[in-house]
């Protein structure tokens, strides 16, 4: 198995792509209410600052920072896809490994993040998850997607309404990994 790295950082603003197992089904869309509630119950007990998400039917998107002398992001993402999943019928296929390990099989293993490293950065990822459910294809526009933080940096006079139409992308600048 490999060595993974992760890049901790008290503080730290973080990019995130957390995935279902299987990239088939839409339980995130499907159940946004369970994982609303995963979010507000975690960010209870741990807190932490949404800057940005984006939901969509099998993975979401986000960037977000962590209190002053907090590193530890990953046991959040453990939280919150156990506090989802505990939502849920058990009715997905698991692999013995999972049944061993006491795991559901709702969600990937692990999940990808970036350390945020400056404005730019910073800015470039809000760009890429406000734009992703028109990368999919979706929506036409950032806007015709709800499940997203656009509406909330629309509202804030960040983006214009027209922001994130088809072809936008072309224009973005930076490393924006899937």
């Amino acid at each position: 198995m490999p060595n993974y790295r992760r890049v901790h950082i008290e503080g730290g603003c973080y990019f995130f792509t957390v995935a279902l197992a299987n990239r088939k089904l839409h339980l995130l869309i499907d159940n946004i209410e369970y994982l609303r509630h995963a979010f507000r119950e975690v960010m209870k007990a741990h807190p932490f600052k949404i800057d940005a998400a984006v939901i969509l039917p099998e993975h979401l998107h986000c960037v977000l920072t962590l209190p002053v002398n907090d590193d530890d992001y990953s046991m959040r993402w453990r939280q919150i896809k156990s506090a989802f999943s505990c939502q849920l019928p058990p009715t997905e296929q698991r692999s013995a490994s999972r049944i061993k390990k006491g795991e559901r099989g709702i969600w990937q293993r692990r999940f990808w993040e970036h350390v945020i490293r400056d404005e730019r950065d910073y800015r470039q990822h809000i760009d890429y998850i406000h734009y992703n459910p028109v990368k999919h294809g979706y929506v036409k526009q950032t806007i015709d997607w709800k499940y997203s933080s656009f509406h909330r940096a629309l509202n804030w006079g960040i983006y214009s309404s027209s922001w994130g139409g088809e072809g936008i992308d072309d224009k973005m600048e930076g490393e924006y990994l899937e």
